[in-house]
């Protein structure tokens, strides 16, 4: 499994409240990516721009479809950019591909049978791997959920990342999530003062 899927299974399983936003949860994802991109070498980092690097295909498809969506030429793109632009509906595209590899199934309501269910993780190793990795406290996994919006637990540790590039691209999720919950608040407001206008 690589980290974008279990950043989507522990958001799954651990089931926050209040629950996952999905823009978040996509430029989550997008910062996953390029942790993994990094630990192939497809992608290296020149301060913060992504400069795609010789790493051989990963052999996962979204992975492999991210490494060809990197921009080719100078000055190529900051991880900013690449977060807005790869993370548009991203947590979509990841939730069908665990579902298209039967790592989902649907819950139906039981008191209304006919309603349709969401999807819930079934039991599988990829799903106990996932949820070992955030157990243990991993810190990408930890801090990439955390921007997500779920949590860590008191089992999590608190160990700081030691890679310069790495560290970068959490930084840049977190300030990209930031910015999408000011940009939410601000709607929110401008929604509230529209709606007291027509009360009045």
């Amino acid at each position: 499994m690589t980290t974008p899927r279990d950043l989507l299974i522990v958001t799954m399983d651990a089931e926050p409240s209040p629950p996952v936003e999905e823009g978040d949860l996509s430029l989550a994802l997008a910062g996953a990516e390029v942790v993994d991109l990094l630990a192939t070498g497809a992608v290296t980092l020149d301060g913060d721009r992504l400069v795609p690097g010789p790493g051989a295909p990963t052999g996962d498809r979204l992975l492999d479809l991210a490494a060809s969506l990197l921009v080719a030429e100078a000055p190529y793109e900051s991880v900013e950019d690449w977060l807005w632009r790869r993370g548009r509906d991203l947590s979509s595209a990841y939730r069908d591909d665990l579902r298209e590899a039967g790592q989902t199934t649907m819950e139906r309501p039981r008191r209304r049978p006919w309603a349709t269910g969401r999807p819930v993780l079934a039991d599988s190793p990829a799903r106990e791997e996932a949820v070992g990795r955030w157990r243990s406290g991993e810190p990408v996994l930890v801090a990439l959920a955390s921007a997500a919006g779920v949590p860590a637990g008191p089992e999590a540790r608190t160990a700081g990342v030691d890679d310069d590039a790495v560290a970068t691209v959490l930084a840049a999720v977190n300030d990209a999530v930031e910015e999408l919950q000011t940009v939410r608040q601000r709607r929110s407001i401008e929604k509230a003062a529209f709606d007291n206008i027509w009360r009045a």
